[in-house]
């Protein structure tokens, strides 16, 4: 079948949304010469290869093609990996991720669980010897060698001789040297275990042990002869794996770094450069408190840099960093933004909502930041207060910089593609030459979305509207709202392409809303804040409230006698809980991977934002669905992945069950094999048409 002739489903899994040929993982070098990202070589192979770019020729070349090195072979992944891959949502092959030295000789990789390395001069790549199935492999600075993460061990290979050494091993079963814990992958946007030395003879190395985290068993149901699969889980309120930091010479020596682990349980951020010692963001169980540490290697003792609190939650961001100047720079909720702080002095304007950092100099910071939050720009902040705005017009943008070249990302409401600019000089300055674009061969969007962006309400919460195509004004249309609605992912923004998939749904018959209530990103302290301890109550009262107003702004287009929603995850959780406490509102439901008790979910994210469940009962009582199970008035459908690993199927299993004894029909789909993503072609497709027909029936 070729792909014109695939439904729009098949086509946005087969392309993993649309991302294949996308430039990805782009990297510059310091001399700002050569710029290096990941790319596959069409719109629907899932094989990651590793390019660069001339920056003086503007001539691409591929550098390492997995296919010529692995030859007929499948590639072959560990369980570690395919966790980890699953705690960042990757869904690609091939390479993944590379890491090049900061002397620009070497890029180093991990691929079918071998360890590789590639000189950049020749363009030669070569396997390297491993013990195991590799994750994570790391550079030294100085470009000497290795380390990479295995079988619970921490590992480092000579690049001259190729001598391999085992650093620190695993004294029992639930030891693991040189990985994120579940926690910091999944909640803290963690992925790394471990940080070397600017001069490559030591490293910081994470040592987690899971000894004390419930064990929890996902079976495969479809499969009675295989045993289920026991892995620790640390729901809400129970313990957390035991997190500790040592500091490990190449001679294997080892000194533990040592701070109050009792009053910061979660080792959230580390950084080390040439700039200072080594800082680390240690944050409280409860999240209220947030400390940040210098490191003293002779000792392993700790000193307090920066102690920040909050009556709510701490929000994590940007690790802190030294400036080139020895400055100390991180990112802080000052008077109700994310702004940039140096030295205890905020530089940033209280009127930006600062994002992520982009790069940090002797003068200036430069960072992501937004004023508008559909829209991202990357600015310059000076650390005398100045500001310079790099990018502009209404998308959404990021940059890389290395050197004197800086690479910025763009998308937009223009158009459907993602751009990459490569700039040999200042951005924001004018020049005489032109900059170049890396090439994007990704599979074209087989649709154009439509979008009107609304700020609705009272809350003026942002939120996007789609018609079908073609759609007559004046035809009243059933309503799908299509939210994620929770903390920590943004759905609405000024770009095309992350409408795609809405605009497939508004095709088949509805009119689409997607809206970004209270708690979503992007908005500043008291937008976050304003869900603490009430999931159930805000986050649901703000799509009541962004429906309204799009039926204010669109009244003869849109019919409220025939309300659906549909969502995933928290999106799930937000589809359920509509049908079930505001039937008045809401007519049909499609929840998926829904978290419907909240004791089932993980420490770190629950206890943000409901305190800990022992300490506060009725705030999980009072944000679960199943005491709402008996009024259930209105037709849902629960899907779940029965492998998910993240958001067990026992939460939509146990709503069933308090659905059921209440005398409450519903349908559930359970989806074997499947976990948190749905990456397979024909089970996306499937899954998507039969919600889509389910909405269909229920709503006409």
């Amino acid at each position: 079948m070729t792909d014109d002739a695939l439904s729009y489903p098949r086509l946005s899994a087969r392309t993993l949304r649309f991302t294949l040929g996308v430039p990805r993982a782009v990297t510059v070098s310091p001399d700002g010469g050569t710029v290096r990202f990941i790319r596959t070589p069409d719109g629907v192979t899932r094989t990651g290869q590793v390019w660069e770019h001339d920056v003086a020729t503007g001539v691409e070349a591929l550098l390492v093609d997995p296919i010529a090195l692995l030859g007929s072979d499948d590639e072959e992944l560990s369980a570690e990996e395919r966790s980890r891959r699953e705690r960042s949502r990757e869904g690609a092959a091939g390479v993944v991720g590379y890491d090049v030295d900061e002397t620009g000789r070497w890029a180093t990789f991990a691929l079918s669980g071998r360890l590789w390395a590639t000189h950049l001069g020749t363009r030669a790549t070569r396997e390297l010897p491993s013990e195991g199935a590799v994750i994570d492999p790391r550079l030294d600075p100085t470009g000497r060698r290795v380390a990479y993460a295995a079988g619970g061990a921490l590992h480092v290979v000579e690049l001259a001789d190729s001598a391999h050494t085992t650093l620190v091993a695993p004294s029992g079963e639930t030891d693991v040297w040189g990985q994120a814990e579940f926690i910091a992958a999944e909640e803290m946007d963690r992925m790394r275990g471990f940080w070397w030395a600017p001069d490559g003879r030591s490293l910081l190395v994470e040592r987690f042990d899971d000894a004390d985290v419930p064990v929890w068993h996902v079976a495969s149901p479809e499969h009675p002869e295989r045993p289920a699969v026991a892995h620790r889980y640390p729901a809400a309120g129970t313990t957390n794996a035991d997190v500790t930091l040592w500091h490990v010479t190449l001679e294997g020596e080892r000194t533990e770094v040592v701070w109050d682990r009792a009053a910061f349980e979660y080792l959230a951020r580390v950084s080390w450069s040439e700039h200072g010692a080594p800082l680390l963001q240690v944050l409280s169980r409860d999240q209220k408190r947030s400390q940040v540490l210098s490191v003293d290697l002779a000792s392993g003792s700790t000193s307090v840099l920066r102690e920040t609190t909050d009556s709510a939650w701490i929000e994590l961001g940007a690790a802190p960093r030294w400036s080139p100047e020895g400055a100390l720079v991180t990112i802080e909720d000052v008077e109700g933004r994310r702004r940039v702080v140096v030295d205890g002095t905020v530089v940033s304007p209280e009127d930006w909502q600062v994002r992520g950092i982009v790069a940090t100099f002797a003068d200036s910071i430069v960072v992501t930041a937004s004023h508008e939050p559909t829209e991202v720009q990357v600015v310059r902040v000076g650390t005398d207060g100045s500001f310079e705005p790099i990018t502009q017009g209404r998308g959404v943008h990021g940059a890389v910089i290395g050197g004197e070249t800086t690479v910025v990302s763009r998308v937009s409401l223009a158009d459907t593609l993602v751009h990459h600019t490569v700039h040999p000089g200042d951005p924001a300055v004018e020049s005489d030459v032109a900059p170049a674009t890396l090439d994007n061969v990704a599979a074209p969007l087989p649709l154009v979305p439509s979008v009107h962006l609304l700020s609705a309400g009272a809350h003026a919460i942002r939120t996007a509207v789609l018609f079908p195509t073609g759609h007559t004004p004046g035809t009243p249309l059933p309503v799908l709202l299509d939210p994620y609605g929770g903390p920590g992912a943004q759905r609405v923004w000024a770009s095309a392409r992350a409408f795609a998939e809405a605009q497939w749904l508004a095709d088949q018959g509805f009119c689409v809303i997607v809206a970004d209530g209270r708690g979503t990103p992007g908005r500043g302290t008291a937008w976050d804040r304003a869900i603490h301890h009430d999931f159930a109550g805000v986050t649901l009262d703000d799509q009541v409230e962004a429906l309204h107003a799009v039926a204010a702004a669109f009244p003869d287009d849109v019919d409220l006698a025939r309300v659906g929603i549909t969502g995933w995850s928290y999106g799930g959780y937000l589809a359920a809980l509509a049908v079930l406490r505001r039937p008045d509102v809401f007519h049909a439901a499609v929840a998926g991977a829904p978290v419907t008790e909240w004791r089932l979910y993980d420490t770190c994210y629950t206890e943000r934002y409901l305190g800990h469940p022992d300490e506060e009962p009725e705030v999980y009582d009072r944000n679960s669905l199943l005491p709402l199970a008996a009024g259930l008035e209105r037709p849902l459908m629960l899907i779940h992945g029965l492998s998910d690993d993240n958001v067990v199927a026992a939460h939509t299993l146990q709503l069933s069950s308090a659905l059921l004894a209440a005398g409450r029909p519903h349908t559930v789909l359970p989806l074997s094999g499947v976990t948190h993503m749905t990456p397979q072609e024909v089970v996306a497709e499937n899954l998507k048409l039969l919600q889509v027909q389910f909405l269909r029936d229920h709503l006409g």
